[in-house]
């Protein structure tokens, strides 16, 4: 129903109301069981045990089950126990961050129940907002938050902060008016809708739409709707899962088949093929990845980013397009003065102390006047009561040593004025000693009319019609910058001016009023340019207001905007066609269904859309983002429940350290897999050697899984914990075509692997036939030379283009740790019988030890040769 079209008089006869006294108790409760309660009902919350199960929820964590099923069927109980705990550590540590995200997100709701005020059979009653019902007659007065939609039936001077629905940052006039059908939502000016919050004035009426079916309720529904894809990081790690699943099939079956055939024992064959499977495996991935994710989630936590899903933190180092909506997250969401027009020049509020000074009486005369005609209040303990831009006022005179209450003193109010709609200006009259003062602001179309003279700091001269049409030229070009603006006059007679004061009045100056852009906006902007990342203004605002705020923080220079009425259909629109609007940078008066469209189409066209905003009608754009950020001080509670992280300190530069942190953490990740895929490689490539030469198999699934849990997990967590280096926000972000392992880095890891795999098969070879060592111990040779060999191995992931000895890993200090905890751990495995018999290790000479540190530290000798002769990077 489009309610805004319809009288006053059709709405009540349409829901069987009355316009004066409402409804009857009786009716109440009729209406209550036919349109139910005014709830909007939350998104149910996920379960500890939901949370838990989803961490086993991955390709990965499947082919480790399977490993397990394997040994425990072929009984190697121990490698299935082994493979068990590897398992639910993963899931322990991804419960307990995600478990800790949901705690910090229930202290940050808010629980206060909010009371309505209706008019029922002639009364005015309190009554919990969930109890208004349809055809209600309510009552709202400043500081009220709007129970339900509703059209208004009288209005007294209201205004409606309606922000975080439609993302208009100023107060919105509201009266009894009819307007056409086609009336967009921005400018509903005679309807009030649920969530909003009146901050001047008073009103009645009647209630047309309650909890779902309110315009607040229709985003919720978008919202639920609303379906979020895999982060690009889960889309990576299962895409390069499959692959690791195909590799381990056929290496198994293309060495079963060729064993067969060769007349091998079958049990040989099905033990050395697990052992192969199980080296193809990086058991270690899932925790190393996690506890990537969960290090820089607690950096995150400590930079005021509060996230609420552990693979989110990658996400946003992919983001390689930011849409943000304006009001309160790229703008203060307060209302400021930020020009003064007077008779000699133009004033930016910041070069006020530069005045001139013919121009400093009448800069006095404005802070007189700001004071004087005002009806705000700002108390002691700072809560503000009052219109937005009179409380902004009455800080700005604060700001420069002008007292309220001395004004006050001084000059004691006498009469009054009140702004209306009609007239666009208010007026107060008053007296000091014999004198009386007039004080005046408002529209200067309307007020400019009501001025005969104009102060310019020395005199007063005749306003004539040429100056006039000046004054209004300044307002109007301020105006289509997207300021608003407002007039200030006053008088000054020794007799009283009458009923009718404000005539005759002296035009004292212009101010121009906006929600000026966050001060660390601009320089996180200019960070988002360096780092490739395009950066959309999504708002619900006027055209020439979202400009300005997108000139002043650098957004755009060409002027161009996308109205949100202009776009109707985006099924209609061919590609190019779509292509062009994306290319805007700034999007004005876009409805919450707009907003959701946006962020799809981005999608569509191969961005990593993050979202961000603070109001109800961000929610929707929000979840379906593929990182969605809210603001936590000023965010609505369905916008941090729709959002994937929410900035505790609402500052946009807080979305930069954590993309930083996001694409630090995906280039430990990567690292982390390079290092462990060349690892469990070159065990692969050491047994299907030994093989294919007819050999026995040189290393047990037991060992291969001791190499894989132990010698490989430790440094790779040192690499999943590296600070990064410098320039990693002066790169484009990755395509998101690009997987989490490039066709460089799989040649990388082919040659790291057959290095050293060529290493430890000499060492072997030499052992076996030219030292005639038993077979025990040429298997240990293997399996501690590898062991130490992978250990060594994390140094070689440094770049070539710094000095050995002083690149990010040499330098990374939990890589010493790390190297230190394996050997350790070896070294305590050695020395007990029990853990020695399971891993099948013999009592070992010093020139054993030394031919062991030999295949360990050959091949970092070799690819570092290599990478300085620039044939690997």
């Amino acid at each position: 129903m489009k309610w805004h079209h319809l009288s006053i008089e059709q709405v009540a006869d349409q829901l069987t109301t009355s316009i004066d006294s409402g409804l009857s108790s009786a009716e109440i409760d009729n209406r209550i069981k036919q349109y139910g309660y005014n709830r909007i009902e939350q998104a149910k919350e996920k379960s500890p045990w939901q949370i838990l199960l989803q961490q086993f929820l991955a390709p990965v964590v499947y082919l480790l089950i399977a490993a397990a099923a394997i040994s425990f069927f072929l009984g190697d109980v121990a490698e299935g126990i082994a493979i068990i705990i590897v398992i639910f550590i993963n899931a322990a540590i991804g419960f307990y961050m995600e478990w800790q995200a949901i705690t910090s997100m229930n202290a940050i709701k808010k629980m206060d129940v909010v009371q309505a005020k209706v008019i029922r059979e002639g009364t005015l009653l309190e009554v919990p907002s969930d109890e208004v019902t349809i055809g209600d007659l309510i009552y709202i007065e400043a500081g009220d938050v709007i129970p339900s939609d509703a059209r208004l039936t009288e209005t007294r001077q209201l205004q409606v902060n309606e922000s975080a629905l439609t993302g208009e940052s100023l107060p919105v006039e509201k009266k009894n008016i009819l307007l056409p059908e086609d009336t967009i939502l921005a400018e509903q000016h005679n309807m009030l809708f649920k969530g909003t919050t009146a901050v001047q004035g008073n009103a009645k009426a009647i209630v047309v739409g309650i909890g779902i079916n309110t315009e607040l309720g229709n985003i919720s529904e978008m919202v639920m709707q609303a379906q979020q894809s895999a982060t690009p990081l889960e889309k990576k790690l299962e895409a390069l899962t499959k692959k690791l699943i195909w590799l381990t099939v056929l290496l198994a079956i293309g060495y079963f088949l060729i064993g067969f055939f060769k007349g091998n024992s079958f049990l040989l064959l099905l033990e050395t093929a697990i052992a192969m499977a199980v080296a193809a495996i990086p058991e270690g991935l899932p925790i190393v990845a996690t506890i990537a994710l969960a290090r820089g989630m607690l950096r995150m936590s400590k930079k005021n980013v509060l996230v609420k899903h552990l693979a989110s933190v990658e996400t946003l180092g992919s983001a390689n397009v930011i849409l943000t909506d304006k009001t309160g997250t790229l703008t203060e969401n307060k209302i400021k003065p930020t020009t003064i027009v007077t008779g000699k020049q133009t004033y930016e509020l910041d070069e006020l102390k530069e005045v001139v000074d013919e121009d400093r009486p009448v800069i006095d005369k404005v802070f007189l006047i700001a004071l004087l005609c005002n009806n705000a209040i700002i108390h002691a303990e700072g809560k503000e009561i009052g219109d937005p831009l009179e409380v902004s006022l009455l800080k700005w005179a604060a700001s420069h040593q002008f007292s309220l209450q001395n004004m006050q003193k001084k000059f004691p109010r006498i009469d009054e004025e009140p702004f209306s709609s009609d007239t666009k200006y208010m007026g107060t009259l008053h007296k000091k000693n014999e004198k009386f003062i007039v004080c005046a602001k408002g529209a200067p179309e309307e007020l400019l009319q009501k001025c005969t003279h104009v102060f310019d700091g020395n005199k007063t001269t005749i306003l004539t019609d040429n100056k006039r049409n000046d004054w209004l030229r300044h307002s109007e070009v301020l105006a289509q910058e997207g300021v608003r603006v407002l007039a200030f006059a006053y008088l000054e007679t020794t007799n009283h001016p009458g009923n009718d004061f404000l005539q005759h009045l002296i035009l004292v100056a212009l101010i121009g009023f906006i929600d000026p852009p966050q001060q660390q906006v601009l320089q996180a902007i200019d960070e988002c340019k360096q780092a490739g990342i395009k950066v959309v203004m999504l708002t619900g605002d006027h055209p020439s207001t979202a400009l300005h705020i997108a000139r002043k923080i650098h957004l755009t220079e060409d002027g161009v905007v996308v109205n949100g009425k202009d776009i109707t259909d985006w099924s209609k629109m061919g590609k190019e066609e779509k292509k062009e609007v994306l290319a805007s940078p700034v999007f004005a008066r876009v409805t919450p269904r707009q907003k959701l469209d946006i962020v799809t189409l981005y999608q569509e066209n191969g961005y990593i859309a993050a979202m961000t905003g603070d109001g109800v009608n961000d929610a929707p754009a929000l979840k379906k983002a593929d990182i969605g950020i809210a603001m936590g001080l000023r965010g609505t509670q369905i916008a941090k429940e729709s959002a994937d992280l929410i900035l505790k300190d609402d500052s946009f530069t807080s979305i930069v350290s954590a993309i930083k942190q996001g694409r630090i953490i995906f280039e430990n990740i990567r690292k982390c897999i390079i290092f462990l895929l060349s690892c469990n490689l070159s065990e692969i490539l050491v047994i299907s050697t030994a093989a294919f030469l007819s050999i026995a198999s040189p290393l047990t699934p037991l060992q291969i899984l001791y190499l894989n849990l132990v010698t490989d997990v430790f440094p790779a967590l040192a690499l999943g914990m590296g600070r990064g280096d410098a320039t990693v926000m002066k790169r484009p972000p990755r395509r998101s075509e690009e997987g989490m392992i490039t066709v460089q880095d799989w040649k990388a890891i082919l040659i790291y692997s057959v290095i050293i795999t060529l290493s430890i098969a000499a060492v072997f070879v030499y052992c076996q036939h030219y030292l005639q060592f038993d077979d025990h111990i040429c298997n240990n040779i293997v399996f501690l030379g590898l062991a130490m060999a992978q250990l060594l191995h994390v140094f070689n992931l440094s770049s070539a283009r710094v000095s050995f000895f002083k690149s990010e890993i040499t330098m990374n200090p939990y890589i010493w740790y790390g190297i230190v905890v394996c050997v350790l751990i070896v070294t305590v495995s050695y020395l007990i019988p029990s853990v020695r018999s399971v891993l099948s290790l013999q009592p070992l000479s010093w020139q054993i030890i030394m031919l062991i540190l030999m295949e360990a530290i050959l091949p970092i000798i070799i690819i570092q040769m290599l990478k300085r002769l620039k044939m690997i990077m």
